[in-house]
């Protein structure tokens, strides 16, 4: 049975999944709303933890957003978004995905053929079921999720540099340059960065140098 608890989805769409390690791979984006980190709100952003998220997560009013008030309705809702064939993959995003996916989620979204990642900022453990986890640590934010496939760090963030991480159980370390203004300074020196520290690899958001979502 289902949960009894409405799941609140920001959006659903499908793309190509434009950074880490499943680079290139078609999927389902299945972006919940809300986070723990930041309300979403400009207002709250200064004071937040996380002060450099440029994703809306506000609300259930995007492109293949709503409530669901089973994991059933849920994952069928997924499963009307993927053109057949092929190996099916829904990738769970926000805000922070797992306050709302739990195991009744994964286990309808198995049921529908898909093949489960998450994006979560790893403050909260992740269930079990899930076939790719990756955690992108935020600032001062402790992490609970700390071993899974890949640690991508946004750098730079000077209360969390990479070598808090090294030590942690993952498969892979990416680290994905800031966006903003300084992108490209950000991009050079998370490249120089990799240069001289060889456990981390380099993660570009290719998604938007096409402009798509």
């Amino acid at each position: 049975m289902g949960r009894r608890m409405t799941y609140s989805v920001k959006e659903t769409f499908l793309t190509v999944q434009g950074e880490g390690g499943q680079a290139g791979r078609v999927a389902v984006f299945l972006r919940f709303a809300g986070c723990n980190l930041w309300s979403g709100l400009e207002r709250d952003r200064a004071k937040a933890v996380c002060q450099f998220c440029d994703t809306d997560f506000v609300g259930t009013d995007g492109q293949g957003g709503g409530k669901f008030a089973s994991a059933e309705a849920l994952a069928a809702h997924v499963r009307s978004f993927w053109p057949g064939g092929g190996r099916p993959l829904v990738v769970c995003t926000g805000g922070e995905p797992l306050l709302q996916l739990d195991e009744a989620a994964i286990a309808a979204l198995k049921a529908e053929g898909f093949e489960i990642a998450v994006e979560t900022n790893g403050t909260i453990e992740a269930p079990g079921g899930l076939d790719w986890i990756c955690v992108s640590p935020k600032s001062t934010a402790p992490l609970k999720q700390r071993s899974g496939d890949e640690l991508k760090l946004v750098y730079p963030q000077a209360d969390a540099m990479p070598e808090l991480f090294e030590e942690l159980q993952f498969k892979a370390f990416r680290l994905q340059p800031m966006d903003g203004p300084q992108q490209m300074e950000n991009a050079r020196a998370a490249f120089e960065y990799c240069l001289t520290h060889p456990k981390w690899s380099l993660s570009l958001q290719t998604h938007k140098w096409i402009g798509v979502d």
